[in-house]
């Protein structure tokens, strides 16, 4: 364990006026500070209280005597609680100026406001999680999706860690094999090497799998980056409202009102769009307008996802055609906008080669299928729902990316005969790879990368 001399305290419920507020201490001097500022209803002090225990009574300034608040203490003792320190949590009444108040008076008798991200550093630092743990922590708290949220318990199990470590293992004991026939190389020990590029084989196939398992994923993590498009007065702006559930973009009769990028997160069918609404495509000269046009091709162009939306009640125009051609090269779904009005264009859309949905988006037909069309076309760009291990963040890729390139180096100077001292640097440098991810292997650029991450209080 690692020992901290300061001891840390913080809000850690949110900001504002609500039901209570926790205030949180952890360190060496946790309960003796408390003791020094909370009266049990008793009057039994709660410097020698059993762990895990729960006490009632009152905040008071130890110089004025008066009463801050009404509260409710928590005792976790070292190593039994979160970041193997001894812990206290002060239950107080909800409110800015309370919670402030109570803090303020923690901090006079001796604690630091902790930084973002310490207490779960300090979990870290003790042993109790390993970084990709840690790291969990704020994929939780950040989760916009339900397959988000799985995948952030799933790390948060140590279930990554978990099979990290079942493949660094088996690397190390590749390596071992090689490292013995450097240092007694004149006894008589008979390399398999057909058995050791075999094992590192499954490891890169292993690798490639939790890689790919990212792409996957993505999209039910992080949301898709979808563009509404189309002329003025096809529904665009109409079809954002109804996808979001509320009124975020304007919609009147008259062409042009769009005149820049609105954008809102919708959740459909477990999947998180975010839906850019953009001006609509026609000749005008107004400078304004002009430049919302402009914009809505930059939007199209970042976007992952088109949307286009289309008059089926009149014969496509020129500026039908011409978004039609901007998009031909990017995943698309046609809105086959205001059947209700009737259908006059219908073969020119199968042409296009990509799917096409009917929709009245003002008596909300065709929603629901549109939805499903969504999810399906995700699905088809590689995002997929995976029970199989995958590993979530970004850093952790760039490791196991390393990684692989090692354990390929090392198939590579097998086949070539190069000296067993090079193939051994190879795998040291994979196992190294693999230990950045849990934090066997790190440096305090990548620890405070990681935290700053965090709100205080976390």
């Amino acid at each position: 364990m690692v020992i901290q001399e300061e001891t840390i305290c913080a809000i850690v419920t949110p900001q504002g006026i609500g039901g209570i507020s926790v205030i949180r201490l952890s360190g060496k001097d946790a309960i003796g500070i408390a003791s020094r500022l909370f009266q049990k209803k008793s009057g039994k002090p709660i410097i020698n209280a059993s762990t895990h225990t729960l006490h009632y009574g009152f905040i008071v300034d130890p110089v004025s005597g008066e009463k801050v608040d009404e509260v409710m203490v928590s005792i976790m003792r070292s190593p039994h609680s979160f970041t193997c320190e001894d812990v206290i949590e002060v239950s107080c009444h909800g409110g800015v100026l309370i919670s402030t108040k109570v803090l303020e008076a923690f901090i006079r008798e001796g604690a630091r406001l902790g930084e973002p991200g310490e207490f779960t550093k300090r979990a870290f630092l003790n042993g109790r999680i390993d970084l990709a743990q840690a790291e969990a922590v704020i994929g939780l708290i950040n989760a916009k999706t339900e397959a988000g949220m799985k995948s952030a318990i799933w790390q948060l199990e140590g279930k990554l860690s978990k099979e990290i470590n079942m493949l660094k293992d088996e690397v190390v004991g590749v390596m071992t094999v090689v490292e013995a026939y450097i240092d007694f190389p004149d006894d008589d020990i008979d390399i398999p090497v057909n058995d050791l590029t075999d094992r590192i084989s499954i490891v890169i196939g292993r690798i490639e799998r939790l890689i790919g398992g990212y792409y996957k994923g993505r999209p039910f993590r992080e949301g898709v980056l979808t563009a509404i498009v189309g002329r003025t007065n096809v529904g665009k702006s109409s079809l954002l409202n109804t996808l979001i559930g509320e009124e975020l973009a304007i919609v009147t009769p008259h062409p042009g009102t769009t005149r820049d990028i609105i954008d809102g997160m919708v959740h459909v069918c477990g999947i998180p769009l975010r839906l850019l609404d953009t001006a609509g495509l026609r000749i005008t000269e107004d400078a304004v307008e002009e430049e919302g046009i402009k914009r809505m091709y930059n939007s199209i162009d970042k976007a992952e996802l088109i949307l286009l939306v289309l008059d089926v009640s009149e014969p496509l125009t020129e500026d039908d055609k011409n978004i039609l051609e901007h998009i031909r090269e990017k995943k698309r779904i046609i809105v086959a906008n205001k059947v209700d009005k009737g259908i006059v264009i219908d073969n020119e859309l199968v042409a296009q080669g990509c799917p096409i949905v009917h929709t009245s988006v003002l008596n909300g037909e065709g929603i629901e299928e549109l939805k499903g069309i969504i999810k399906q076309t995700i699905a088809g760009m590689g995002g997929k729902e995976t029970e199989d291990a995958a590993v979530t963040k970004l850093r952790h890729k760039i490791a196991l990316e390393e990684t692989k390139k090692e354990c390929e180096m090392f198939l590579d100077t097998c086949n070539k005969g190069v000296p067993l001292e090079i193939q051994a640097i190879h795998l040291r440098r994979a196992v190294d790879f693999f230990g950045e991810i849990t934090g066997v292997v790190t440096t305090d650029d990548i620890l405070n990368k990681i935290f700053s991450e965090f709100c205080i209080g976390k």
